[in-house]
């Protein structure tokens, strides 16, 4: 879901370029995941390198051909007109997380990351009853939005824009959570040289400045 709109903007540009129409779906990770696996007959599948990484493993998916399409880090939002904490530093971060009386977080690989700070931290046993993970396909900032959580930790892509919260910022560098979003072919699909022109033009300097509008950087 973080690639969504980037997705629908850069494909749209490719059909216009190309006269090659591209119908993406867009569901939660581990739902396309599942798909893929389960042999529907996909083209390609946009996922989080790991999720791709698995998928080669068992054969759904072409390595050789598999590309890194964007990094994308994690960002730290608050309900709109909340105080906003100082998230300058590893230990301001670490502070507004203890203050925090319920605290939001995804699904996937960033949702993973952000536990295992937490463990690093030794906060995790504090925190049990105060953590939220958003559902498959449910934005954090939707959690904020209607007040179900006080602090949340997304994608910035999937943060930006969303009404009904104040965002923050990425998380500083020392903690920042970084993704990498791959593109490979599915081994059901049947237009291979078709899904290797689109990756061509995915990976392209001319997509470079829509990725960072987005909030994400070339890969």
């Amino acid at each position: 879901m973080a690639t969504r709109g980037l997705l629908a903007e850069l494909c749209a540009a490719y059909t216009s370029r190309s006269g090659t129409p591209v119908d993406v779906v867009a569901v939660a990770g581990v739902d396309a995941a599942r798909r893929v696996a389960a042999d529907e007959p996909f083209d390609v599948v946009f996922l989080a390198a790991d999720a791709i990484g698995k998928l080669a493993a068992s054969g759904k998916v072409d390595a050789a051909r598999q590309v890194a399409l964007v990094n994308s880090g994690v960002a730290v939002a608050v309900p709109r007109g909340a105080a906003r904490p100082d998230i300058s530093s590893e230990l301001a971060v670490r502070l507004a997380v203890l203050a925090a009386p319920r605290i939001a977080y995804s699904t996937g690989p960033s949702g993973v990351a952000l536990l295992a700070l937490f463990q690093r931290w030794g906060i995790a046993e504090e925190l049990n009853g105060r953590l939220l993970q958003a559902p498959p396909g449910v934005p954090v900032g939707s959690l904020l939005a209607r007040g179900e959580a006080s602090l949340g930790f997304q994608q910035l892509s999937e943060l930006m824009g969303l009404e009904g919260i104040d965002l923050l910022g990425l998380l500083p560098q020392p903690i920042q959570i970084q993704t990498v979003f791959a593109a490979a072919p599915c081994t059901a699909g049947r237009q291979p040289e078709a899904v290797r022109a689109l990756l061509a033009f995915l990976v392209s300097p001319d997509c470079v400045e829509a990725k960072y509008r987005h909030g994400m950087t070339q890969a």
